[in-house]
């Protein structure tokens, strides 16, 4: 029988930091400290060599449940849709009415942060309401 395993999720991007604060404030999750003998992760970042600057950002879970979440940079942009994605649960248990409004709601809190709601996908009778979204960088994640 295998073991469950600890993972974490990795986004490709254009600028880690900023595309990791994003999903902090989306996630509630927070910045991790940096390394031993600094004391901001900025100080980390200029021993790296001038290449590797600003090439990568992680946040985390504060309550240590929820995966790790690094954020690394790439050179190619974002030309497809993403085969993996988020769902960000807001309206776990939640059907109808008050399922919509609370998607509806936290829609427009992540919009403000710069989100981009792309479409409803409509409750069908097998499925609940989702809204599916993009974020900072266009990648795809679904309010659930």
């Amino acid at each position: 029988m295998a073991s469950v395993k600890q993972f974490q999720v990795t986004f490709d991007c254009a600028d880690p930091e900023r595309v990791a604060r994003f999903w902090c404030s989306v996630l509630g999750y927070v910045v991790p400290p940096p390394p031993p003998g600094f004391d901001a992760w900025a100080d980390f970042d200029r021993t790296l060599p001038p290449e590797r600057q600003g090439s990568m950002y992680a946040c985390v879970d504060p309550s240590g449940i929820g995966p790790r979440l690094f954020f690394q940079r790439v050179p190619e942009g974002k030309v497809v849709k993403n085969r993996v994605h988020l769902d960000v649960r807001v309206g776990t248990g939640l059907v109808g009415t008050e399922r919509l409004e609370t998607l509806e709601a936290e829609c427009g809190r992540l919009v403000e942060l710069g989100a981009v709601r792309v479409r409803l996908l409509a409750a069908d009778g097998i499925n609940e309401s989702c809204i599916v979204m993009q974020d900072i960088e266009g990648n795809e994640f679904c309010l659930d």
